[in-house]
């Protein structure tokens, strides 16, 4: 029995309290301490919920070729610049830092076989092949192999990605695949036991337990960064490390409630705190990738910080001490259409508390254009509410459709040498069989060589379709393709194309 303290203690005999057992002994002065020792509790059994979720989790590695390796940079058009800060790292095999940047293709690069991009982890979410992962894990592959707890190997499918989120599904061919049962982040409360299941460092099957540290918690405030996209983690203890990325939060029932996302390191390894997306947010994101292939996301377009004893002296605010402060309200948003104004302080969407911006995130993340909403808030410290019907990034209730670069109504390709050297180029690709497509109507014509796409370099189809993928996963709701071009009389023109219409 291991002795913890010394307490003097008027009780003669055993007493079992929550877990603990209390023994009371005589010292030799002829006075009284207590010995505890720690006796499993019923509820801390991990055994069941390991071993119902094992199966579940699969390993995922990625592939690419050198010169393929994009990935969601900023040149490319959105991204994840939050997860370049030194404190907070992907955890799968190998951080951006060591992902290479894009460069012009050579004829050494054709030769070059594909390598190994990045390992991670994913979840089975459907008996028929499913899998959803964090999106940073597949982001830039040319092929995926998803690796099951029994060593069968497949390829994998992209159904569909979500940057904001960080979310992927991705789906294998095969059936009666052991599922974990999604259960519901809400009921999760802080302190929980929990299990983290994924495969860090490549080692299979791992499991790892901790607790429930935090919920809605926004990881961007702590390092001082750019918010990266919807932040409402779950904040856990339990120990990941590279290779957990987008495998699975468990509670004891062995049920789903969050996809292991971020860690919280100056090492890249784990270091007491890492981040988890919570089911209210996956399932939503599943439900529209698997539907639309692209997420029906609502907004309510406001500029939004948390409330803060600072600034509610600057404001006069003192009905109330926690909530979202509107610091702005687009031109024809659904805040604006509602009734809210700058300086008012939600507290409250359909009756939740909204304590700070992470929990608003959340909680609006949930729905889809057209849904109506009750918005609580403070105004001159007045309690006041609202019905809002959200919208999308358009403006509009109707279903965003996922773009595809077929849209762009053209093929590619290589612009010939003797053009380049009239022309004084090294590269470049020329626009053929143009037809109705977002090219032909922003005035682009046949024969367009085109040397840039926001701000890099293209040398073949194959780029020019990784730089279309990389605006269009990108979290900025305004999907621009800036193309610099010329034509073989020498003309150069810029082209500004939105492929969000």
């Amino acid at each position: 029995m291991t002795l913890f303290s010394k307490i003097t203690i008027g009780i003669s005999s055993l007493a079992i309290l929550g877990g603990i057992a209390c023994a009371q002994h005589d010292d030799t002065q002829g006075g009284k301490f207590t010995t505890v020792s720690q006796r499993p509790d019923v509820g801390t059994d991990f055994t069941k919920a390991a071993e119902s979720t094992i199966n579940g989790v699969v390993s995922i590695k990625s592939f690419a070729t050198p010169r393929s390796r994009y990935g969601n940079n900023s040149r490319g058009g959105g991204g994840f610049e939050f997860f370049n800060d030194p404190f907070f790292e992907y955890f799968f095999g190998g951080t951006p830092r060591n992902r290479q940047e894009p460069r012009d293709q050579t004829p050494e690069d054709k030769e070059e076989q594909q390598q190994q991009l990045g390992l991670g982890s994913g979840v089975i979410i459907s008996q028929d092949g499913y899998i959803v992962t964090n999106n940073h894990v597949i982001d830039g592959a040319e092929r995926l192999e998803v690796t099951l707890n029994d060593n069968r190997s497949f390829n994998a499918k992209v159904i569909g990605t979500d940057p904001t989120t960080d979310l992927a599904l991705i789906k294998i061919e095969e059936n009666n695949l052991p599922v974990i049962p999604i259960g519901d982040s809400d009921n999760l409360k802080v302190g929980e036991w929990v299990l983290a299941v994924g495969n860090p460092f490549g080692f299979t099957s791992t499991v790892t337990t901790g607790i429930v540290s935090a919920k809605a918690r926004s990881i961007a405030s702590a390092a001082h960064s750019r918010p990266m996209g919807i932040e409402s983690y779950i904040q856990t203890d339990a120990a990941v490390n590279p290779g957990n990325s987008g495998g699975a939060l468990v509670n004891l029932n062995g049920e789903l409630i969050g996809i292991n996302t971020a860690i919280y390191s100056q090492t890249g390894n784990y270091a007491g705190y890492s981040f988890a997306i919570p089911t209210s947010i996956v399932t939503k994101v599943v439900n529209d990738l698997q539907k639309f292939g692209t997420v029906q996301r609502a907004l309510l377009g406001i500029g939004i910080s948390d409330l803060t004893s600072k600034l509610a002296k600057e404001k006069g605010i003192t009905a109330v001490f926690d909530g979202v402060y509107v610091g702005s309200v687009s031109e024809r948003s659904a805040a604006k259409s509602a009734g809210l104004k700058e300086g008012d302080v939600i507290i409250a969407i359909d009756g939740t508390p909204t304590r700070n911006t992470a929990q608003l995130q959340e909680l609006v993340s949930r729905h889809a254009p057209g849904d109506k909403v009750k918005v609580t808030y403070i105004r001159d410290n007045t309690k006041k509410t609202t019905e809002v019907t959200l919208l999308n990034s358009q403006g509009s209730t109707s279903i965003t459709k996922a773009g595809t670069f077929d849209d762009l109504g053209c093929s590619f390709k290589p612009a010939s040498e003797e053009t380049l050297k009239q022309l004084g180029l090294n590269h470049g690709i020329q626009v053929t069989d143009l037809k109705d497509g977002k090219f032909k109507r922003a005035g682009i014509k046949d024969g367009c060589i085109i040397l840039e796409v926001n701000g890099t370099r293209v040398n073949n189809q194959e780029e020019m379709k990784k730089l279309y993928n990389s605006i269009m996963q990108g979290d900025d709701s305004n999907k621009m393709m800036f193309i610099v071009g010329i034509y073989p009389t020498g003309k150069k023109v810029p082209y500004a194309i939105d492929l969000s219409d």
